[in-house]
């Protein structure tokens, strides 16, 4: 018998011991932003007395096995199951290749009179790898060896343990026949989703109009019909292996408020995390990013922040054990960064249009130009954040706002164990409107800590790192200098 690859389902009808089929229950998934998600599943089962095999041909083909549950949801059948495999090898034109290497098949091609002619040839390699990239096939046909298939090849009949998709297969024992609609659950990879914001704020003010979108992407291998859908957000423990990463424009209602239409998503919390579902059954196939909306909000108040952090240092390269070295060297930490960061600043409040657990994702920023067009202003990532508390962002660099940042003084008594060090610190604003700038100092020589002289007020904002809040107007230079003290 001669198989030919588009004829391969064909071969499997019946060879089931028992066949396992979809009832007319919906698929449920639990989606996790860490690249897993749990699918439940419902199956028939028509157990016999003794031990009945059963055999699941629409699974994942990023399973985990041993997070496989079979149970009968209704409690009333305890099944016992006595073994489970599970094959993620189903066929393929390569992977039959890679198993005839060495011998001589058919291939059948059309002459160019457009009619079928079938070809012997040997499969020197067949080019297919299970892991790394592919690589050409070589086939030696009348002696001659090409770099090509000759045509579409025509295998021998498969064995009878060759599966056509990713197969669970249990051998469960019974004390009596019965039927009975079990669930299946499992943990799968391949399956994330992330959430997307996009704003925008008009050419003039702060108000801002906030759209969230649910991205959730599929590569599992296999495609859930009319599934119920849940997403999961929050940091939940998972031991897994280090897999891919993966992470438009919108018209909006300038209504205040949030949108009166009814949720596409709906959140409560869940354990220690956050749970969101989809209100509406959804198709997502495999390989398909889908996305849905699950927030609106417009009229959101919110303020530009800039800032100025002008100490350039590289604190990955100086934490921990060179804590001793920061302290004593002269050098340190005397390098100036001039730029002013932009951060964008809002409250995630019902007294502000929004209120509700923002789940991480990228938050783009868009500004309405005077032709009313949509302008790209920045991004970034926010992490997850519950409703309350304050959102901010940096989108970038100011381009007419300047800081230069020098230390003026340094002194250091190693018989008292103390430094003194002083720093002047000098804005620039070459906007056409006053501004306020943040200046953010690190107080990083050593833990305890005085300033024994300052021009500004200024705010203890972190153990060590304190804050200048400087007004500037219109073309106007200020200078902000301070002494600290450090004793140990």
């Amino acid at each position: 018998m001669v198989l030919s690859f588009s004829a391969l389902p064909a071969l499997f009808t019946g060879l089931l011991v028992v066949s396992s089929s979809h009832v007319n229950a919906q698929p449920a998934i639990t989606i996790y932003n860490q690249n897993f998600a749990v699918v439940r599943d419902t199956i028939s089962l028509d157990l016999k007395t003794g031990v009945t095999v059963v055999e699941f041909a629409d699974a994942t083909r990023h399973l985990e096995p041993s997070s496989v549950i079979l149970r009968d949801p209704a409690g009333k059948v305890a099944l016992t199951v006595l073994e489970q495999n599970y094959r993620n090898d189903p066929v393929t034109d390569g992977l039959l290749l890679l198993h005839h290497e060495g011998n001589t098949i058919d291939f059948q091609t059309m002459t160019a009179k457009g009619e079928k002619k079938v070809v012997s040839g040997k499969v020197i390699r067949s080019g297919y790898k299970l892991q790394g990239e592919a690589s050409q096939p070589v086939i030696e046909v009348d002696g001659k060896l090409q770099f090509s298939l000759p045509g579409q090849p025509l295998f021998p009949a498969l064995s009878g343990d060759s599966t056509l998709k990713p197969t669970l297969n249990w051998k469960i024992q019974a004390s009596a026949p019965g039927r009975l609609e079990a669930e299946l659950a499992y943990i799968t990879g391949g399956m994330t989703w992330a959430a997307d914001y996009n704003i925008v704020s008009p050419e003039e003010g702060d108000l801002l109009d906030l759209v969230g979108w649910v991205t959730m992407k599929n590569q599992s291998g296999k495609a859930f019909n009319e599934a119920k859908i849940k997403l999961m957000a929050g940091d939940v423990s998972k031991i897994q292996p280090m897999e891919g990463a993966m992470m438009f424009a919108q018209d909006f209602d300038h209504r205040e408020g949030m949108a009166i239409n009814a949720p596409a998503v709906t959140e409560k919390s869940f354990d220690e995390y956050h749970l969101y579902t989809l209100e509406r059954p959804t198709t997502l196939r495999d390989q398909e990013t889908k996305q849905v909306e699950f927030v609106r909000a417009a009229g959101v108040k919110s303020q530009r922040v800039y800032i100025y952090d002008g100490l350039k240092v590289d604190w990955i390269q100086w934490r921990g054990h060179r804590m001793q070295y920061i302290r004593n060297n002269q050098d340190f930490g005397t390098e100036s960064d001039t730029k002013v960061a932009v951060m964008r600043e809002f409250k995630n409040t019902n007294e502000n249009n929004l209120g509700m657990p923002l789940p991480k994702g990228r938050l783009r920023f868009y500004r309405q130009d005077g032709d009313q067009r949509l302008e790209f202003t920045g991004e970034n990532l926010i992490n997850h954040t519950p409703k309350d508390e304050t959102i901010r962002v940096f989108t970038g660099n100011a381009f007419d706002l300047v800081g230069e940042r020098r230390r003026t003084d340094w002194k250091i008594d190693t018989s008292k164990n103390t430094i003194d060090e002083s720093f002047e610190i000098k804005l620039r604003n070459h906007k056409k409107e006053a501004v306020e700038i943040r200046i953010v100092e690190h107080l990083y020589r050593w833990f305890t800590w005085e300033i024994t002289a300052n021009s500004d007020p200024f705010l203890k904002t972190a153990a060590q790192k304190m804050e200048f809040r400087v007004q500037l107007k219109p073309d106007e230079e200020r200078v902000a200098t301070y002494t600290v003290h450090y004793s140990w």
